[in-house]
């Protein structure tokens, strides 16, 4: 038989894909300010070609950023295959901003670029060289499909790019790629059947395994299944209705904040909680201050809720592309005045949902997805977006810890971008790097005009907080 490759995707990687919408986008992304240092040519303008010369290599680190979309005859299921007409110049592309070049320019930039859906008749991710920025700095706008990756997978991607020597250069490619091909029906049908046929035996193989401690078994099984129920009645019970869910445009609007990440601690310590609990709490009191602004009855907002995912990534799996996150809804205390009073009340409630089983309740339904059908998640994701079952998601990423460099050029800041799903038109994505905590606001630009009221709201909760 002829020699031929393909890749299966999950079930959850698969409902990312199935979840678009004419005004819901599911592609990830950032924008990272650059020191162009050693990019930067005499005339004042970036040497592209040594960017190409990065991507190239980082392309042959990460070879899912050849392939594109197909499905398997019969199921109708995702697939990865190598795209044998990949073009790095398709997807690495150079654009410089109008003068003056400043900090508003390029976020109209990025929100029109994050307003463009990514063709799935080729690999499904953009990279944008921004030149012209004001101080002679390089911007760099990256666009990835979520069904390619998650949160940690991303900042996992970035270290494939970049690394902490300001002096290292990734190695010349001197081979060409050359793409496998792709298997044909009859394999692809055969291997969904020998598939479907061992998922008696694998579950029989794990229910054997499980006898071998019945005491821990059962009560792993009665945690999981109590999360389960729990996170099934969360993703069907309605959340408070608020200006901020109704249907979604086609065109996004992005704003960024930053905050120094030493600060953040010591108010995480002295108000005895983590680091997620002061995000959260931060959101929570900007809600209350923007809605309140906008003549929203705050008082009444008893069930606000923030859909945030939670990294299930083993150590053994950082590295690999993919989705390894369990979807977990934070009631925040939106209708409570006192702020010390609402980081209190985050805190034990991120406490308890820590320990309730939910994250593990998640985890089966993606694998039962997979073992049956990934219309079983989608179907599931579907549903509680449109019953509002949260009213925006906060997604908070840990990044590398110290600067890193592409080329010999620094990065100096990177705002994330968290993308916004049916009813929901804000979403807060942070990232932490290099002694700073930058926050990116995604948003639709029809429902959320005042998005930069949202960020002046963060920044004066932050030091709200911090007076505490």
């Amino acid at each position: 038989m002829a020699y031929s490759h393909y890749d299966r995707l999950t079930a959850l990687d698969a409902s990312f894909l199935d979840l678009e919408s004419p005004g819901v986008h599911m592609h990830v992304g950032s924008v990272g300010i650059f020191d162009p240092g050693p990019l930067a040519q005499a005339d004042g303008s970036i040497d592209f070609d040594q960017i190409l010369r990065v991507a190239e290599a980082g392309l042959f680190r990460a070879p899912r950023f050849r392939q594109k979309l197909a499905e398997a005859p019969l199921s109708g299921h995702p697939i990865w295959v190598d795209d044998p007409h990949f073009n790095i110049l398709y997807h690495v592309r150079h654009t410089a901003l109008p003068f003056p070049g400043d900090e508003r320019r390029l976020k109209r930039l990025f929100g029109r670029i994050m307003s463009q859906k990514l063709d799935r008749s080729k690999p499904m991710w953009e990279l944008w060289i921004v030149e012209g920025l004001e101080g002679g700095r390089l911007a760099v706008i990256s666009k990835v499909h979520h069904c390619l990756i998650d949160g940690i997978s991303g900042v996992d991607l970035l270290s494939a790019f970049m690394g902490q020597d300001p002096e290292h250069r990734p190695d010349s490619v001197d081979h060409r790629w050359v793409p496998r091909p792709a298997p044909g029906a009859l394999k692809l049908v055969s291997d969904e059947v020998g598939r479907r046929v061992s998922l008696p035996t694998r579950a029989a193989r794990e229910f054997v395994r499980s006898l071998r401690r019945p005491g821990e078994a059962l009560d792993a099984a009665a945690h999981t299944a109590s999360g389960f129920g729990q996170g099934l009645w969360d993703a069907l019970t309605p959340a408070s209705v608020t200006s901020l869910n109704v249907p979604l445009g086609p065109h996004r609007r992005f704003d960024w904040t930053r905050f120094d990440l030493g600060i953040v601690r010591e108010v995480k310590t002295r108000l005895r909680g983590t680091l997620n609990d002061v995000v959260l709490a931060c959101v929570a009191g900007a809600v209350r201050r923007f809605l309140s602004e906008r003549g929203e009855a705050v008082s009444k907002l008893h069930d606000f809720r923030a859909f945030v995912p939670v990294s299930t990534r083993s150590q053994v799996e950082r590295g690999t592309l993919g989705n390894r996150v369990a979807m977990i809804m934070v009631p925040l205390p939106v209708s409570e005045p006192k702020p010390r009073r609402r980081m209190q009340q985050i805190t034990e409630r991120t406490r308890e949902i820590k320990t309730s089983g939910r994250a593990e309740g998640t985890d089966l339904l993606e694998e039962i997805s997979d073992w049956t059908t990934p219309s079983l998640l989608t179907g599931m994701s579907r549903l509680a977006a449109s019953l509002r079952s949260f009213n925006l998601v906060v997604t908070n990423v840990p990044g590398p810890p110290l600067p890193v460099f592409m080329n010999g050029a620094r990065m100096l800041e990177s705002y994330p971008m968290v993308p916004l799903y049916e009813n929901q038109t804000l979403g807060v994505a942070l990232l932490s790097y290099d002694k700073s905590l930058f926050w990116g606001f995604n948003a639709c630009w029809d429902a959320v005009p005042d998005l930069h009221d949202f960020v002046g709201a963060i920044e004066r909760e932050f030091e709200t907080l911090r007076k505490l």
